[in-house]
């Protein structure tokens, strides 16, 4: 692969002045965390997968980065299909490879638990963050900054109440700081939550 990261535009970077490290502590190394991504879009049946950073990558394992290697932009940048459309998963939220990694495998792992709901699949989650044909482009996902309710809690914005606090409950599961997690995030969970029920009309 071309080392290097191919951001996807009219997406905001994160300034560096503002990262750090993921409050939570991911417990795993960071060959692990990429790797983790891998395991995730294999069960989406996901296919052409590329991982980028702005790190060499080893030529046997292309998306995994040489452990010794912290570029100064830790960003991590995803692509990849899935029944003919093409997607983008950026992060660039955390100072560091394997905590946007993390992060990236994480949020692949909450749109498909979307799916065990039993009320929507991941292709109807996936739907709004697909990359249109042709050469114009746009974002797919984020890095869990400046969002609306629906997409804190990644579900649609009409999602039925049943959807909305499923997604909710494990979230806070994760981000519940009595499990090493973030007070702050915890709370933009809840809040989101709470938005969508008072909002909704269902």
């Amino acid at each position: 692969m071309t080392d290097g990261v191919d951001w996807p535009p009219g997406f905001e970077r994160t300034d560096a002045s503002s990262r750090r490290k993921y409050h939570g502590g991911f417990e795993v190394s960071r060959r692990a965390a990429f790797d983790s991504i891998l395991e995730e879009l294999e069960k989406m049946d996901a296919y052409n997968v590329e991982v980028q950073t702005n790190a060499p990558h080893t030529a046997a394992k292309s998306h995994q980065p040489y452990k010794d290697r912290d570029p100064e932009d830790p960003a991590v940048v995803v692509y990849f299909e899935r029944d003919g459309d093409r997607y983008a998963v950026p992060c660039d939220r955390w100072n560091n490879l394997r905590d946007n990694a993390r992060a990236i495998a994480k949020y692949l792992e909450a749109k498909r638990a979307i799916e065990r709901y039993g009320v929507s699949t991941v292709d109807t989650e996936m739907s709004t963050q697909a990359l249109p044909s042709g050469e114009e482009e746009v974002i797919v996902a984020d890095d869990g900054s400046r969002k609306e309710p629906h997409e804190v809690l990644g579900v649609r914005e009409d999602a039925p109440d049943a959807v909305v606090r499923g997604a909710a409950r494990s979230l806070k599961a994760d981000a519940h700081p009595d499990k090493g997690g973030s007070r702050e995030e915890f709370q933009r969970v809840q809040d989101a939550e709470q938005a969508m029920l008072e909002g909704g009309e269902s």
